[in-house]
């Protein structure tokens, strides 16, 4: 098979969606039957581009400037697994993007098992979302959409402990405290093959967070660092803002993340954090 980065540079220069994950997809399968021949195919280097492709639609504006729905109404529903899917296509390109960008940096195997799993899980949540709002007699690109997701990456591109740590470690454990109450929104309005979706991206996305942590801690023991204290200066240093609780302690647990690494950089800080 040709070099993982040439692999992942290729799924970021896709714009469409679908074809974006089918890509994916199959780049993810070439790679684990290589790994379950007992093979470890050449990682390479490669220079992806600062931005991934992207579909025309959805138009991307300003957080600010997203029109805000109610989440009950059936329009809010709709918007609601928009957004979702528009988080999945980001994933995806975020998790092939930290394989091509740090493509120099010498790491272990499962590094890159880890990632393009990860990849390849997010690009089946996105499917499952366009599923899901064309059920619902819409589709990805129907509404618009947020365009300050990419900003983590620009943010981190030459520093893969803060990708790490901003990325996995703060954006997709946020998805931790966020997706339990999406899915009593749809358990209310008995709308089955969503919950069933975000039941599966609940469940997998504890492992996006794990990677994180834990190839975060292997970057701070190979260069003597305390994980703790490097994580709240890359954070202070790369995120815009305060996390906001509340936090799901215990998946957030269950992925490698204890309380005392994100409790002090929360808006509300409990004295035993001060």
């Amino acid at each position: 098979m040709r070099p993982l980065a040439d692999l992942a540079t290729e799924v970021l220069t896709t714009a469409d969606g679908r074809a974006k994950t089918a890509l994916s997809r199959q780049h993810a399968a070439s790679w684990f039957a290589a790994r379950a021949r007992g093979e470890m195919p050449e990682v390479g280097t490669s220079s992806p581009p600062l931005r991934p492709a992207r579909p025309e639609a959805p138009e991307l504006r300003d957080p600010r400037d997203v029109p805000k729905r109610k989440p009950g109404s059936p329009a809010g529903r709709i918007a609601l697994l928009h957004a979702v899917a528009h988080i999945e296509l980001n994933a995806v390109d975020l998790h092939w993007d930290i394989i091509a960008r740090f493509s120099h940096v010498s790491m272990p195997p499962g590094f890159y098992d880890d990632w393009v799993k990860a990849a390849d899980e997010e690009s089946k949540h996105f499917n499952l979302m366009c599923d899901c709002l064309e059920e619902l007699g819409s589709h990805y690109g129907a509404l618009p959409a947020h365009a300050g997701m990419w900003r983590a990456a620009e943010d981190t591109i030459d520093d893969l402990m803060g990708r790490l740590a901003v990325v996995p470690m703060v954006l997709e454990a946020r998805g931790l405290d966020v997706t339990p109450g999406m899915i009593a929104i749809f358990e209310k309005a008995k709308v089955d093959h969503a919950v069933d979706s975000l039941k599966t991206i609940y469940a997998e996305e504890v492992g996006h967070v794990a990677y994180g942590s834990k190839w975060f801690h292997f970057l701070c023991g190979r260069e003597n660092r305390d994980p703790k204290e490097t994580f709240h200066d890359l954070v202070r240093h790369y995120f815009h803002g305060a996390l906001k609780p509340p936090f799901n302690e215990e998946k957030r647990a269950e992925a490698g993340l204890p309380p005392d690494f994100y409790w002090p950089l929360a808006d509300e800080i409990p004295p035993s954090y001060r």
